[in-house]
């Protein structure tokens, strides 16, 4: 058996526990246990203010020399041994306490190679070294793998370094670019105050506008209340206003169908002229009654009132034939009954047939010859014999509408 598992045999082991239960101090350890133990277990800005500490000053020395100091100071027990023992119990309390747990050197071989897969070597090493179960070969193994983890580190380390160069690298980069998208957010945000408050000035603008505008309505409406409070009948001209304005129009087209009658008149009576000698030899044609000519119709204008739409074209003919004008309203059935008064107006003589026309249509009728002395004859049949008998009754002197015919005219007014 080799020196190596002879120093971890168990007897061996109990032997060593059984001379001390006592954990060493940093100052019992092997000569070679102090630099990776001050090294590893102790940065190097906690060792130079202990050794500042001790020492009461600054000291002026590098990194180094502090730590090749200090690791010759921990070989025998002086101030700076008793405070790096002190620092490392309070540092890693928890690990010790850990490692109390172990009564074996095998126990203790277990915990450290458990710290060193874990990568906290650091509190490990500490306890595992002032273990009082720790030895010699413990002690050896323990700095042979804490030279390795170090070597390590330093590969690390380096590795570390050019990664941490390219990060420097990345984050001046980053910062560059940040820089140019902060100064292009600020440009943004700055556009975007101006848009905002151009946009608040137009926004107060129209506020202003829709104010004023507001308040020139609310004084046109108050200015026409008054005006319509100091005239009271201004609805009621407005609606007459618009009725002398439609019968002036109505006035208008029949002065226009006047014009055309009399002009049709003319032509009728040129074509009759022409065709006397052949009306002569030929078969004569059915034709309207024969009605003596009132002599005071001649140029006249002559309203009937009422009639078949049949007889319309008789009606005209017989009137024209004695040379009146000839104009026509239905009583209200398919004609306005407004444009009744502006017909009865234009009219100097009014024909009513009875038996056609709305109750309305003749009370108006009678009620505006009566009141205008208009003459006015009523007819009941709305034949056109009727008719003629009508225009013949004309020739005696003017009658006033609602004498005689009024009363033989109501009852048939009324059956109509």
């Amino acid at each position: 058996m080799c020196d190596k598992h002879r120093s971890l045999d168990p007897a061996n082991v109990q032997f060593q526990t059984q001379q001390s239960s006592r954990r060493r101090r940093i100052w019992e350890l092997s000569r070679n246990c102090h630099c990776p133990l001050i090294g590893v277990a102790l940065p190097l800005g906690t060792l130079r203010k202990l050794v500042e500490k001790v020492t009461g000053g600054e000291l002026m020395h590098d990194d180094y020399e502090v730590h090749v100091g200090a690791v010759n100071d921990c070989t025998s027990r002086n101030r700076l041994a008793e405070a790096v023992q002190k620092e490392l119990e309070r540092r890693y309390a928890q690990v010790i306490f850990r490692f109390r747990s172990a009564r074996t050197a095998a126990q203790v071989a277990e915990l450290w190679e458990a710290a060193v897969a874990a990568g906290d070597v650091a509190g490990a090493f500490w306890a595992g070294l002032s273990h009082p179960a720790c030895v010699p070969a413990l002690e050896e193994k323990m700095c042979r793998d804490i030279h390795m983890v170090q070597h390590q580190a330093g590969a690390c380390a380096r590795a570390d370094i050019g990664k941490y160069n390219v990060l420097l690298g990345d984050k001046a980069r980053l910062e560059g670019e940040l820089a140019r998208l902060q100064a292009r957010c600020n440009a943004l945000l700055q556009e975007r105050k101006q848009d905002a408050d151009r946009f608040e000035q137009q926004l107060m603008q129209a506020r202003a506008t829709t104010i004023a505008r507001e308040t020139d309505v609310h004084n046109l409406r108050n200015e026409l209340s008054q005006l319509r409070s100091t005239i009271p009948e201004l609805e009621t001209r407005k609606r007459l206003a618009n009725q002398l304005a439609r019968m002036e129009l109505r006035e208008a087209a029949l002065r226009g169908q006047l014009a055309e009658l009399k002009a049709s008149r003319a032509e009728a009576v040129a074509r009759a002229s022409e065709a006397a000698p052949a009306a002569a030899t030929a078969v004569p044609a059915p034709a309207a009654p024969q009605v003596t000519i009132p002599i005071q119709l001649v140029n006249q204008s002559v309203l009937c009132v009422g009639g078949r739409s049949g007889n319309i074209s008789f009606y005209r003919k017989m009137v024209e034939k004695i040379g009146a004008q000839f104009a026509h309203h239905d009583g209200g059935l398919e004609d306005s009954s407004n444009q009744l008064d502006a017909s009865l107006a234009a009219a100097d003589l009014v024909i009513c047939q009875t038996g056609c026309i709305s109750h309305g249509a003749y009370w108006r009728v009678k009620e505006y010859c009566k009141r205008t002395g208009k003459r006015c004859v009523f007819v009941d049949n709305p034949s056109v014999s009727s008719l003629a008998r009508g225009l013949q009754e004309i020739g005696a002197e003017p009658v006033v509408a609602g004498q005689e015919e009024e009363a033989a005219s109501d009852s048939d007014a009324c059956k109509a």
